[in-house]
């Protein structure tokens, strides 16, 4: 068996009205928690949880509250990529996002696919 980490990408397309925000989030910490190696792609209004204190006062009850689940991810190695199109359509900038969100394109997405990830959609 390899000793790399298998990896885990959680695709997220949904904004902060709906929950399923947070529980991608949720799952995405808990395979960080697990010992895969997890990123999260950010597209359509999803891109809208990364703009700076959005998320702060959002919580789906019983799920920790999304700048938590954020910051935890954040800081236990996950990255956070927010699709370039979805984020030029809302009018926003590098600096309009939280620090080390990286705006890209699909293709990181899809080279991870090609290496083997496996991809979870909320």
């Amino acid at each position: 068996m390899s000793s790399a980490k298998k990896k885990l990408f959680v695709v997220i397309t949904h904004g902060l009205d709906h929950e399923l925000s947070s529980v991608g989030f949720t799952i995405a910490n808990g395979g960080i928690t697990s010992g895969l190696s997890v990123d999260v792609f950010l597209t359509s209004s999803a891109v809208d949880l990364v703009r700076k204190r959005a998320a702060d006062a959002t919580q789906a009850h019983p799920l920790e509250p999304l700048k938590n689940l954020i910051n935890d991810l954040q800081g236990r190695g996950g990255r956070i990529y927010a699709c370039t199109p979805c984020v030029k359509a809302r009018g926003y900038e590098q600096e309009d996002l939280l620090d080390d969100v990286i705006i890209t394109g699909a293709s990181v997405l899809h080279d991870a696919i090609l290496e083997g990830a496996a991809t979870l959609s909320f």
